[in-house]
């Protein structure tokens, strides 16, 4: 390759070989470079007589050296490694192997290594062409990570929920961003000391396929620099997070791979006959049931109408873990059934629940049949509609949601700009922005069409038939909505003891939000109640 810039003396800078005489022979001219005739380049410029390589000859390399060959073997050999610990780590998403559960999301421990890929990567690609700006990008990176390893070790909730494999990933994303300022320095001495060796001198100067090998690794360490920092930031929202306290408890489902979060309001009560009277239990939508739902519940409990009401986040919502994967409607009932011994609880159940939570509820209430007396469905899914969750386009964008999650973007934004809390963000307006729930949303998709719709149609043939039910529906979606309509009117047939069907005018898919959907909803809760 030959240089752009020439050096500082010429025959520092001579291409040529020794001539063939000393000199003497006016008609006989020198060869340059290896034997090469001379051309308007090299012609003027004198021979090579001192016995060194030219800075431009191919054996002048950092990889004559043992060492700088070997720390580009590991390098190779740590991305392999990476490489196959990513692959694990994307299935594990959609399928949890044995003792790779992350009560987390999961999408953290992904966003590392995908980091390390990275950083592994571009240290290959520019490896023969070390520079400062990559040296200081990767101690940047390192330090950041470095940051992440301790909040995710001191802060006690992360480290449960990231587990041993998010931890892992964390400390292997560290070590190799500081293999990397190693491998840059090696590199760099290794090429000054060849070029000293074989030329004579230190090479000052770059060519311009190394300018722009220097500036694209310079904008891809910024890149990352900048990634990093985010996670960084998303993960000090998230200890913030964890300190705020459930109400209830967490306890331990599935031979102890993940916590459900239970909560009771109220103290049990006895009718005349000394028999316990029904508690409520509440199953949320496709939000928290924490997130407005309750408000309606506890306005009946303050006003006398209920006596007790119980009410649990189901996996990877609010305060509870995420499932090992898949994960059905099924699989959740029975966790919620686990849950509910260990704290004690003892039925009889009346069972509420909207949206596609009428779906757990139904299968819940199918498994517990003589301990059930009471079910009310708030605009809930249709078994039929399923299909509308399962959608592989809504699965593949919750699934990049995922995947970028970790990098915060919207909850910070929202914490900076717009005041968002803790509770927001655990059960509130922001939580659909968590990892957790996006996670709880793929699961739900993976399986909805399939496992799901196969239990609760069992569910459906199982149910105890004298069950008293109650459909509220809302009015807005059952005018809208032909399909809704018809299917809301089946699901009055999920008992042969239906109350009333109540379908209200106003009110939308949230039947709570409005006051006459309250009244309405308080009433039947009553009835179900008071038998």
């Amino acid at each position: 390759m030959v240089s752009l810039w020439g050096s500082k003396n010429g025959d520092e800078r001579s291409h040529g070989d020794d001539a063939e005489n000393d000199g003497g022979d006016s008609g006989h001219q020198p060869r340059h470079s290896g034997g090469r005739e001379p051309d308007e380049r090299t012609r003027l410029l004198p021979p090579r007589n001192d016995g060194f390589l030219d800075p431009d000859d191919p054996a002048v390399s950092p990889y004559n050296l043992w060492s700088v060959r070997a720390l580009r073997y590991l390098c190779v050999l740590f991305l392999v490694i990476s490489f196959l610990w990513w692959v694990l780590l994307l299935v594990s998403i959609f399928v949890s192997p044995p003792m790779m559960h992350s009560r987390g999301s999961g999408f953290f421990d992904f966003s590392y290594t995908t980091l390390t890929l990275g950083n592994l990567l571009v240290a290959i690609l520019f490896f023969s062409t070390p520079s400062k700006p990559m040296e200081w990008g990767s101690l940047v990176v390192a330090f950041f990570l470095l940051l992440d390893m301790i909040i995710i070790v001191a802060v006690a909730r992360i480290r449960v929920e990231e587990g041993w494999v998010g931890i892992a990933s964390v400390v292997w994303a560290t070590l190799m961003a500081l293999y990397n300022v190693l491998t840059d320095r090696v590199v760099a001495w290794g090429k000054k000391e060849e070029e000293e060796r074989l030329t004579g001198r230190k090479e000052t100067r770059r060519t311009l396929r190394e300018w722009c090998a220097v500036l694209t690794a310079s904008v891809i360490m910024v890149v990352m620099i900048i990634v990093v920092i985010l996670l960084t930031a998303t993960l000090i929202l998230r200890s913030r997070d964890a300190g705020l306290a459930p109400p209830g408890k967490r306890y331990y489902v599935d031979g102890d791979k993940y916590q459900l979060h239970l909560a009771c309001v109220g103290d049990a009560t006895y009718n005349h006959q000394g028999q316990r009277n029904p508690t409520v239990l509440l199953e949320g939508g496709e939000d928290p049931v924490e997130d407005t739902f309750e408000d309606w519940v506890y306005d009946a409990y303050s006003n006398g109408t209920i006596n007790r009401y119980c009410y649990y986040d189901r996996p990877g919502l609010g305060w509870s873990d995420n499932a090992p994967s898949p994960h059905s409607a099924g699989m959740t009932s029975d966790a919620l059934s686990e849950a509910l011994a260990r704290a004690g609880e003892e039925p009889p159940w009346v069972v509420v629940s909207a949206g596609i939570g009428g779906i757990y509820s139904r299968i819940f209430s199918s498994r517990h049949r003589e301990e059930v007396t009471g079910i009310m469905l708030v605009d809930a899914m249709h078994e039929d509609l399923l299909y509308q969750v399962a959608k592989p386009g809504r699965g593949f964008l919750l699934w990049a949601r995922g995947i970028i999650s970790p990098l915060g973007y919207d909850r910070l934004f929202g914490a900076i700009a717009k005041g968002r809390t803790p509770e927001d963000r655990v059960f509130g307006r922001s939580a659909y922005q968590g990892g957790k729930y996006i996670k709880a949303k793929l699961q739900e998709n993976l399986v909805a069409n399939s496992l799901t719709k196969n239990e609760v149609s069992q569910a459906r043939h199982i149910q105890k038939p004298e069950t008293p039910l109650v459909v509220v529906s809302s009015g807005i979606n059952v005018r809208k909505d032909d399909e809704w309509k018809k299917k809301q009117k089946d699901l009055t047939k999920v008992t042969e003891n239906l109350l009333s069907w109540d379908v209200v005018n106003a009110a939308p898919h949230e039947v709570w939000r409005t006051l006459e959907g309250r009244k309405v909803l308080e009433k039947r809760l009553g009835e179900l109640v008071k038998g």
